[in-house]
């Protein structure tokens, strides 16, 4: 997984501290559209050893609209799931024969993920990541014949939609080719690796590598949309990063093809909120561009990525100083720095250009999960529990506001019931102040608190109790107990 991380001087600039007369409004007179649940998914999942009651309690809890299928044979130890060449083992047999495919294991956990998890399936064809190093490859070497691999997408789709094959028919909407074809010797290998003598070589072994897998997606793009047409929509290919050449060479050869992808998808790893909503504008203009107005954008890798660490000190750094920094500490990577960009992130993209966004979990345990080894839930669980939450119980959404680094997300329930997520990412005062419209004065709120001590437990203050405060002037003032990091759930009773 070779990201692109905002830098830190960018990021200062991004949230730099407005005029203090200046304050994040939450207008509930002002209705600005719907909640949008689509934009809260994630990789996580049930496994297949998830036999705990309480493991899909925590997955549940997190309120996730879908789950995408990617790195699932990677989370389910000795299970053949998921990947192209788990499902159609032996390659050289014919794939319009049915007895020709595994599906059982991915069967089963498909069923667990939609009727015990109660999670729609993004279903990613290909590969999972493999990180075997720069010459050795097994599953993530370039496939030798395209058209037997469209042959396999075609039958895995048939499967799980029209029941071929002792199948299902369960309308799964959304099917995705490969995922990060970009990526270096990882996702899309050449044989020998993907590095040349030299620079150059690199380069041309690169550009070899996007031609190929171009040839690759239009073929599988023509095959699945010839069978199965405006029932499922097909896109991919899930790249690195918004990578604007990448795509328009992508967006071109479909051109060239006469064919139209139904979405493009690509993955952000971050530490600037506000970051993904723009990256959503520049795609919509490239695709418009490009002649594809109708292509929806999907962002179905994200997470919040620090300054003070690499990829390469999470990967390989066996330094315990580096790795304490990493995973301990409230700006660690799953700490509370971590989980209020998640929460601002996920506010701000409910307004974006985006169609979907799926949060980056996938194991329930470790770097890229919701719990450490010992089962304590990381602060990222409750960030996420509390997104899941609000869109659970509310349905509009109505006019908030980023100031500096306070991000307001007023919402409103059917009935009326209003409710209002405040996010402080990285401010130093221990006040936050909201200015509100259209909450009664007699109004009495009461927020819970996520912070580095608190996990979405009520707010209380000496003198105010567990009531927020709100000022004649409609101020709403919420009191950070600690560190500088914090983010609160506030509702009101009338």
């Amino acid at each position: 997984m070779t990201k692109t991380v905002l830098s830190a001087a960018v990021m200062a600039a991004a949230l730099s501290t407005t005029c203090a007369a200046e304050l994040p409004v939450a207008d509930f007179t002002r209705e600005v559209g719907k909640v949008r649940p689509e934009l809260h998914s994630s990789g996580f999942g049930p496994t297949i050893c998830s036999l705990t009651q309480q493991a899909l309690d925590d997955i549940r809890a997190m309120g996730f609209k879908s789950a995408r299928t990617h790195d699932w044979a990677l989370i389910n130890p000795n299970q053949r799931v998921c990947d192209w060449h788990h499902i159609f083992p032996l390659v050289d047999l014919d794939a319009t024969k049915p007895e020709n495919y595994v599906f059982g294991p991915t069967d089963y956990l498909l069923k667990r993920t939609r009727e015990e998890a109660g999670l729609d399936i993004f279903f990613r064809l290909g590969t999972s990541i493999e990180h075997s190093g720069p010459k050795v490859h097994f599953n993530s070497l370039i496939p030798k014949d395209f058209d037997k691999v469209a042959e396999v997408f075609a039958g895995t789709v048939r499967h799980y939609n029209r029941g071929w094959a002792d199948g299902h028919e369960w309308n799964i909407r959304y099917w995705e080719i490969w995922n990060e074809p970009d990526g270096f010797n990882n996702m899309f290998c050449l044989p020998g690796g993907d590095a040349g003598a030299d620079e150059a070589g690199t380069k041309s072994n690169e550009l070899k590598r996007r031609e190929l897998f171009a040839q690759l997606f239009v073929k599988c793009l023509k095959r699945l949309k010839g069978e199965f047409g405006d029932s499922i929509k097909v896109g991919g290919p899930a790249l690195c990063w918004l990578n604007d050449e990448y795509f328009r060479y992508l967006l071109q050869a479909c051109k060239d093809a006469g064919v139209a992808p139904d979405f493009i998808s690509w993955h952000g790893y971050r530490n600037n909120p506000s970051d993904l909503s723009r990256e959503a504008d520049r795609a919509r203009r490239m695709c418009d561009e490009m002649g594809f107005p109708k292509c929806e954008l999907i962002v179905n890798e994200w997470h919040y990525f620090g300054e003070t660490y690499s990829w390469t000190d999470m990967q390989r750094c066996s330094d315990p100083v580096v790795k304490e920094r990493i995973w301990s500490g409230p700006d660690s990577h799953n700490g509370i720095r971590s989980a209020c960009f998640t929460l601002a992130t996920l506010a701000d993209m409910q307004s974006s250009k985006l169609d979907q966004a799926f949060y980056y979990g996938c194991s329930h345990v470790g770097s890229w999960g919701f719990k450490d080894a010992l089962q304590k839930k990381y602060k990222v669980f409750y960030a996420l529990k509390l997104f899941g939450d609000i869109m659970r119980d509310y349905s509009v959404r109505c006019a908030g506001s980023t100031v500096g680094t306070v991000t307001s997300f007023p919402v409103r329930r059917a009935d009326g019931r209003k409710g209002l997520l405040v996010v402080d990412y990285g401010g130093t005062s221990r006040e936050i102040k909201v200015a509100l419209k259209g909450v009664d004065a007699g109004a009495k709120p009461k927020a819970v608190v996520l912070d580095y001590t608190h996990d979405l437990e009520p707010l209380v203050r000496e003198g105010y109790g567990d009531q927020a405060l709100i000022s004649k002037d409609g101020v709403l003032t919420l009191w950070k107990p600690d560190f500088f990091c914090a983010a609160f759930l506030v509702t009101f009773d009338k």
